[in-house]
C-alpha cells in the first residue's frame, strides 16, 4: 500500500471522484496541463476511490457531491478512514448553503465550483497540498456567518453558566477578567489568597473553563460581568 505523503518534490498527485465521464475527462486535462498537478486517478464512485487510496499515492482528493449512490458529503468521511490526514475538496456545480454546511461537517478543507477558473482550481490544489484550505467566495461567506454564530451561542452559554454561579464567585470572574491575580482579588475582597483559589477553582469547573485564560475570555463575552 502506498500512502505516503509528496514531500515537496514533484507534482501534487490528485484523485478525482466525478460521476460524469466528460467532467472527468476535462478536470483531468485541466489540472495536468501543467507541471505543478498530476492526476493519479478520475474515478465515478466512491467506492473506487477508496481503492485508489489503498493503493496509491494521493496527496488531495477533490469530490463531486451530487453522484449516485453514495454522494461526496456521505463519502468522504469513507475516505478519510483509509487516509485520516488527507486533504479534501468538493468540485461542484452547487453551491447551496446546505452543501456547503455538509462538506465541512463531513471533514472538506475547500469548496470549489466547477466554474471557477482553472487558476482558481490549482491555486486550491496547491493549498491544500501546503496544509491550507481553500473556499469559494459564498463559501467563504457561510463560514463567516457559520462562525458568528457559533460565537454568539458560546456567548449565550457562557451568560446561562456564569449567571448560575453565586454572586461572590461572579465578582472574582470579574476581577480574573481584569487580569488581577489571586493574591490581588483576595486584596479587594478582603479575603485568605487560599480562599479565593478555592472558590475560583470551583467557578472554573462549573462554567468549564479548563484554565484562568478560558474563564477570562469567557467573563470577558458576558455584558455586565
Amino acid at each position: 500500500m502506498h500512502t505516503a505523503d509528496n514531500e515537496g518534490f514533484g507534482p501534487v498527485r490528485v484523485l478525482l471522484v466525478d460521476d460524469d465521464a466528460m467532467v472527468r475527462e476535462h478536470l483531468s486535462s485541466l489540472l495536468s496541463a501543467g507541471s505543478s498537478v498530476e492526476v493519479v486517478a478520475a474515478v465515478p464512485n466512491i467506492n473506487e476511490a477508496v481503492e485508489v487510496l489503498r493503493s496509491h499515492s494521493v496527496d488531495v482528493a477533490l469530490l463531486d457531491i451530487r453522484m449516485p449512490g453514495t454522494d461526496g458529503i456521505s463519502g468522504l468521511p469513507r475516505l478519510l478512514e483509509v487516509r485520516p490526514e488527507l486533504p479534501a475538496a468538493m468540485l461542484t456545480t452547487f453551491g447551496d448553503d446546505a452543501y456547503i454546511r455538509g462538506a465541512v461537517a463531513a471533514g472538506a478543507r475547500g469548496f470549489l465550483l466547477k466554474t471557477d477558473s482553472p487558476a482558481d482550481i490549482v491555486r486550491a490544489v496547491t493549498a491544500l497540498h501546503a496544509g491550507g484550505a481553500f473556499f469559494t467566495p459564498r463559501a467563504a461567506r457561510w463560514l463567516v456567518r457559520a462562525e458568528a454564530a457559533s460565537r454568539h451561542e458560546r456567548d449565550d452559554e457562557a451568560a446561562g453558566l456564569i449567571a448560575g454561579l453565586p454572586p461572590h464567585q461572579r465578582r472574582m470572574l470579574s476581577l480574573v477578567a481584569q487580569g488581577l491575580s489571586n493574591r490581588e482579588i483576595a486584596t479587594e475582597l478582603g479575603l485568605a489568597t487560599g480562599t479565593v483559589k478555592q472558590y475560583l477553582s470551583s467557578a472554573f469547573a462549573a462554567i468549564g473553563a479548563d484554565n484562568r485564560v478560558q474563564a477570562a475570555i469567557m467573563a470577558h463575552r458576558v455584558e455586565g460581568l
